[in-house]
Formats: structure tokens, sequence, C-alpha cells
């Protein structure tokens, strides 16, 4: 009888010039793990097994020309294969920031009760969004405060406006309430 072992698989990375920084991507396989911003809140640097990857044709490639073509204002919606490393929970809410439209917004209390939570899980959501791993691909940045402010954002408030206004959305929607 014969014993099978999961090898574990060797994450790989490349970094990326945007108007936000020197973006780190990282990729387990055919996809995307996480993607962050110099100085992010929580963010995990390079691993010491991580291997560098610049190659054109693969997710890591990929990734870097959608993030071009979002940043020079042609690309709307990123289609990349995505797998994050999170709890169920925090699966649900990232997945749930991929519904909201390009250049628009929504609060954390519209966002639970689109998960089907009450009043007192916005805290928990607001808690899965501000640890997602993949910064602009899934965008965190597009939810705000319930009174049109815009709160935490792990990349940093001034990141979160910069988006915003590529994306056409007001730069601080309180500002025009």
């Amino acid at each position: 009888m014969t014993s099978t072992t999961a090898t574990p698989r060797t994450l790989t990375y490349t970094t990326h010039p945007s108007p936000l920084g020197e973006l780190l991507l990282a990729a387990d396989g055919g996809a995307l793990v996480a993607l962050s911003v110099p100085g992010q809140r929580g963010a995990t640097g390079v691993g010491p097994d991580w291997q560098r990857d610049d190659a054109p044709d693969t997710v890591l490639g990929e990734a870097r020309r959608q993030l071009d073509a979002y940043f020079a204002g042609t690309l709307k919606e990123f289609d990349l294969e995505l797998a994050p490393v999170g709890t169920a929970f925090q699966q649900s809410v990232w997945a749930a920031l991929d519904d909201i439209p390009y250049g628009a917004t929504t609060t954390y209390g519209a966002l639970a009760a689109r998960l089907g939570m009450s009043r007192a899980g916005v805290r928990a959501v607001g808690g899965a969004v501000g640890r997602n791993p993949l910064l602009i691909v899934r965008a965190c940045h597009r939810v705000i405060g319930a009174d049109g402010s815009l709160t935490g954002y792990a990349g940093g408030l001034d990141r979160k406006r910069h988006l915003l206004a590529l994306e056409g959305a007001p730069a601080d929607p309180a500002a025009t309430a």
C-alpha cells in the first residue's frame, strides 16, 4: 500500500509598476492568490520559497496586462483565475465584491444585506473586506461607509480615492452628499 501525500505547491510572484506603486502579485499554479500595494496593512511579503516568474504567458503575465489596461481606463472587469486563501465566510464576502460594478460604490451594510446578513453582521463583513488579499482585482475599494465616507482601505485612503476617481466614482462620496 502506498500513501499519497499532497506536495505543497511553490508560489510564484512578480512585481509590476502602477500608479499606486510597485504591486506584488502572487500565484499558485494558474490562479492569482494575492495582489498587494507597498505598505499595505496585513499584506504578505515574498516568502523564502517563492519563485520569481516574469514570464508573459502565465497568470501573472496576464494579470500584469489586465492591470495595465485597467489603469489606462480600457478594462472595466478583470478576467483572471483567482484562488485567495480564506475562510468560507471571507470567500463569500470576497466573491460578493465581484458584483459591485465598475465606477459604482456600495456600503458595508448593503453588502451584508446582499449576503443575507442582519445589521449585526456588518462588522464581520467589514473585517472580511479588510482582509481581501486581492486588492484592485477584487474591488474592495468600492465599499464605503454608510454615510458615504471613505473608510478603511488596507492600501490607504489616498489609493482608494485614486481608484474610485479612475473609475469615475466620486473621489469622496461624502463630499457630494
